[in-house]
């Protein structure tokens, strides 16, 4: 595998291991398999690795587990629970690239809406099939969309 993101998750981990941190360990653990399970579902007769794209989409996943269960935990009271997966989160948000803020969001979508030629709600799916591979892995799809609506909404 080439992704240097996987390479720094498989050295973390070592690292883990070496210091006993248990809550760490089994984190990379799970995404070190996550990973894996990507990779073997991609294969089609030959060996494939994933890239680097690939294995941000993998973690990209995990963290939106991990925000889900947040808010479950955090809705039914359980602060414990919440707390573990918020540390989780955390971790995890380190592999990331560095998420565009709302603002810079704002500012690419309203850019596509202008190329495109977008004018109502009508023309949701011309401006999110040319803003998604622009934003993959940059910013979270449910807040795209939301900003997407917004922009393409009356006033």
């Amino acid at each position: 595998m080439s992704s240097s993101t996987y390479s720094l998750i498989l050295s973390d981990l070592k690292e883990a291991m070496k210091s006993k941190d248990a809550s760490r360990l089994q984190l990379l653990r799970s995404l070190k398999s996550k990973i894996l399970e990507k990779e073997i579902s991609e294969r089609k007769g030959s060996d494939v690795s994933l890239n680097e794209e690939q294995v941000i989409e993998v973690l990209m996943k995990a963290a939106k587990q991990r925000k889900d269960s947040i808010q479950q935990f955090q809705d039914a009271g359980r602060d414990e629970l919440a707390k573990v997966e918020e540390y989780e989160l955390s971790l995890i948000e380190a592999y990331l690239p560095k998420m565009l803020s709302e603002e810079e969001i704002s500012d690419i979508v309203r850019q596509v809406v202008k190329e495109t030629g977008a004018t109502g709600p009508s023309d949701m799916g011309k401006v999110m099939g040319k803003i998604m591979p622009k934003l993959k892995g940059k910013a979270d799809g449910a807040l795209i969309n939301k900003l997407v609506k917004q922009e393409l909404s009356p006033l």
